[in-house]
């Protein structure tokens, strides 16, 4: 390999790795399908389709409505990308936007932008930002120490440890735990 080709694809996966974190921190996906919800929406409205010699006209008095309502859609899913915080505000209007489609832009860009739309909205109501692997275990362990009201904390330590053993593949496991209070199946 010649040293401009290691170069490229070192950048290559610095690239990918950047845009995969970048990806993760935001509701990517319902973003994305949000936006591509948004073009069939605004766009069907002025194409004319021809099939031989029959030209199918899909334009409507309402096609400012159907345009208008794909660029809204198209801007809440770039929103969703760059202002995540707004996630919940932009999935409800999306989804708010595709029913409003459905009799105003060629029954929501024949269906296809409307089921994207509806979909991404749904997804963007839904997400919620992840939290970083270390310290999601330290935040349980803190969390059942504090919900049971244990002072030392070795009781539920014993019983997190039971608990995440019962899920091992290949284990069938039924005990009690906590004095019978929860019964683990694995």
């Amino acid at each position: 390999m010649s040293a401009e080709l290691t170069d490229l694809l070192h950048r290559l996966h610095t690239w990918r790795l950047g845009f995969r974190g970048w990806r993760g921190s935001r509701p990517f996906w319902a973003g994305l399908l949000t936006i591509a919800g948004g073009v069939p929406i605004g766009a069907l409205p002025y194409y004319n389709i021809k099939l031989g010699n029959l030209s199918l006209q899909m334009a409507t008095q309402a096609g400012a409505g159907g345009l208008i309502i794909g660029v809204l859609l198209v801007t809440l899913g770039l929103t969703m990308w760059f202002h995540a915080v707004v996630r919940v505000f932009a999935g409800v209007a999306s989804i708010v936007l595709a029913l409003v489609s459905i009799p105003v832009s060629n029954f929501g860009g024949l269906l296809v932008g409307f089921l994207l739309s509806l979909i991404g909205g749904a997804l963007a109501v839904s997400w919620a930002p992840g939290v970083p692997g270390a310290a999601a275990a330290a935040g349980d362990s803190g969390a059942a120490d504090s919900e049971d009201g244990a002072a030392d904390g070795t009781a539920d330590g014993a019983a997190e440890e039971k608990r995440a053993g019962a899920g091992e593949p290949g284990v069938d496991v039924l005990e009690d735990i906590d004095g019978g209070r929860h019964r683990a199946a694995g």
